[in-house]
């Protein structure tokens, strides 16, 4: 097995039939009719949808945001400090740290293409090596966006700066020791969901 990699969790799982078989630990797909499906808010940078669907014997509503998607990257330097930004959030009302991120808002770009480009538009930063790290739901509860991941190496900067605006006007960028990020995600001073999805991911693969 290649180092940094995680071994499959296996479980003792029960199936619908009552038999126990052994398998990886995995969501699994699934599938029910959606017999209605409506906006029910239109946004200025996404929509709620409300879905109807035929589940089992009931009928049961669900609204939720309908999102894009979108990519995060998390960049390391020479000596394996992690990029970080600062900018203001406001449903949170914070000036949070993360990593550069952003929608998947451009027709036709795919991931990797979009966390090429964020990293250039928030930091001013290009990288030479890139690997997927991890992707996850932000809360599947209530919304339908995925978050792809990248972890990029090799980090130099871009030949000219961007213009920014809004929010990403006044962007601070700081490189941290990874080390130190643990220990602000562990103490509850770090609260960017991306953020502490990367970075505890990494440092558990480094330590296997």
């Amino acid at each position: 097995m290649p180092a940094g990699t995680v071994p499959p969790v296996r479980l003792r799982v029960a199936c619908l039939d009552g038999d126990v078989t052994d398998a990886p630990i995995a969501d699994e797909p699934a599938s029910f009719e959606i017999t209605d499906s409506r906006v029910v808010y239109e946004g200025a940078v996404w929509d709620v949808r409300r879905d109807t669907i035929a589940y089992h014997d009931d009928s049961m509503v669900r609204e939720y945001v309908d999102h894009t998607g979108a990519v995060a990257v998390y960049a390391e330097d020479d000596e394996g400090r992690v990029l970080v930004i600062q900018q203001y959030r406001h449903p949170v009302r914070l000036r949070d740290w993360e990593l550069p991120a952003g929608l998947l808002d451009m027709e036709g770009e795919d991931r990797l293409t979009a966390a090429k480009r964020e990293l250039a538009e928030e930091a001013d930063l290009e990288a030479d090596t890139w690997e997927p790290l991890v992707q996850y739901n932000t809360s599947s509860g209530g919304s339908d966006e995925f978050i792809q991941i990248y972890r990029a190496r090799n980090v130099r900067a871009t030949a000219s700066a961007f213009d920014r605006e809004g929010e990403e006007a006044d962007i601070v960028t700081r490189w941290v020791p990874r080390a130190e990020l643990v220990e602000a995600i562990l103490d509850g001073r770090l609260h960017n969901s991306a953020l502490v999805v990367a970075t505890l991911a990494v440092d558990a693969a480094e330590r296997r």
